[in-house]
């Protein structure tokens, strides 16, 4: 039964010290990995609206809905926004700008977990760059991936859906 206490309290004193260390290593990286997080995030608003100067983020409740581009003379130029869609095996989230006319400037995949090969195929620029150009609320042109048509279709399908939403919520900012 002794033997037993202090089993049990050795294993207790190795989850404190543990929980600490992980408690003191978080607080010391959080900082930078929100730094680095918004970094990449301006990067990729950077590549899908290259005529872009500065992104204000359009927020409802603490979620950011779309952000707002402006050149470098504070002309709203156009939209970006965020869309996911279920893939074959994961959610595919994009990042996509949008122009003033609705047509799409670009788009970037920002996070997949498809499978290896066959499914990343949809962040690949040749898939990637037939957006470019197109009505956002259609997307006519865009040709799935033949062997990767879930993932295609999800990238597509999320786009559209989003840019419904955001033509609903922009309808007096133009």
């Amino acid at each position: 039964m002794k033997e037993m206490v202090r089993y049990g309290f050795t294993l207790a004193l190795i989850c404190v010290i543990s929980a600490g260390l992980l408690s003191a290593v978080d607080m010391l990286t959080r900082s930078k990995i929100a730094a680095q997080a918004l970094a990449e995030e301006q990067a990729a608003l950077k590549e899908v609206m290259p005529e872009a100067a500065k992104f204000t983020e359009v927020k409802s409740g603490g979620e950011i809905l779309y952000y707002r581009a402006f050149d470098s003379q504070d002309k709203l130029i156009g939209f970006a926004f965020k869309a996911g869609g279920k893939g074959y095996s994961s959610v595919i989230e994009t990042l996509a700008g949008i122009f003033l006319d609705g047509k799409i400037s670009a788009i970037k995949v920002i996070s997949i977990n498809e499978t290896p090969g066959l499914g990343m195929r949809v962040a690949q620029d040749s898939f990637t760059r037939q957006f470019k150009g197109q009505d956002a609320l259609s997307l006519s042109a865009v040709e799935a991936i033949s062997g990767v048509t879930i993932s295609s279709r999800a990238v597509i399908d999320s786009v559209i859906k989003k840019a419904q939403e955001l033509k609903e919520l922009i309808k007096n900012e133009k």
